[in-house]
């Protein structure tokens, strides 16, 4: 059991691990400028210059406080935008580039189901999806306690374990994409395209008399802002994010049996 899921973890260890790293630095660099940027620049000024629209993209609050310029310049940054991007592109190859390669009647002639080599595929995805948020929880807190702008341990360990499912679903909206189309290509643009544009629609729309069609993009269920800010833990919405998840991967898998392999 597992055998694929276990094949495709090892292979993306060393790169989750770089990029573990590579998000530790910047959280480590966004820590470190903030006593400077704090003291030398007038914060709520600053602000008042951003157009609003820019404001609601980037979903910034405050830049006042340490978990109000972290929420902005690293989570809705780093892990919203890049990691959610990243985790949609990368998952969008997984189905769709062995297609491409002509390598899918290889694993086909395997005594496994297309819905069980689908799902094991996928599975495989937890190694960056963990990954990425082992590390750099424990820049954040040592960090934060070195500049004395201490943040509760709860509330960096929350923010990070809640990003986990949505993490989870920008990653079906690529493994959708891969059984979709079977160019590796086309398919991870089209997964960029699209979490992009439920990025935009849920931003742009908030607010607004069709503030309800946001409600399909994961973004809306995952704000930094209500953890760091305000210390309040949504489960309500991290439960939405995985059945969401789950929809992804049941519309992948009906769509996979389904699809003729050329």
């Amino acid at each position: 059991m597992f055998e694929l899921t276990r094949y495709d973890g090892r292979r993306r260890i060393r790169g989750s691990l770089y990029l573990s790293i590579g998000l530790s630095l910047l959280a480590a660099m966004v820590i470190w400028v903030y006593p400077s940027f704090k003291a030398e620049v007038d914060l709520d000024q600053l602000l008042a210059a951003y157009p609003e629209p820019v404001l609601q993209v980037m979903g910034v609050q405050t830049m006042a406080s340490l978990g109000g310029f972290l929420s902005f310049e690293l989570y809705t940054f780093g892990w919203i935008i890049l990691l959610g991007l990243y985790l949609a592109y990368s998952t969008a190859g997984t189905i769709a580039d062995d297609v491409d390669r002509g390598r899918m009647d290889v694993l086909l002639s395997l005594p496994i189901s297309r819905r069980r080599l689908l799902g094991e595929r996928f599975a495989a995805m937890a190694v960056p999806i963990v990954g990425a948020n082992v590390i750099p929880p424990v820049v954040v807190y040592v960090g934060a306690r070195l500049i004395d702008e201490p943040l509760a341990a709860a509330d960096v360990l929350a923010v990070h374990l809640l990003s986990i499912p949505y993490l989870f679903a920008c990653a079906g909206i690529g493994l959708l994409a891969s059984v979709v189309f079977d160019r590796a290509g086309i398919a991870q643009r089209v997964a960029l395209g699209v979490t992009f544009a439920l990025f935009l629609s849920e931003s742009l729309l908030s607010g607004t008399d069709a503030e309800a069609v946001g409600a399909i993009a994961p973004m809306r269920y995952y704000d930094p802002n209500e953890v760091l800010l305000e210390g309040t833990y949504d489960l309500a919405n991290a439960a939405i994010l995985v059945a969401m998840t789950l929809l992804f991967l049941v519309a992948a898998q009906v769509w996979f049996t389904r699809t003729d392999i050329a």
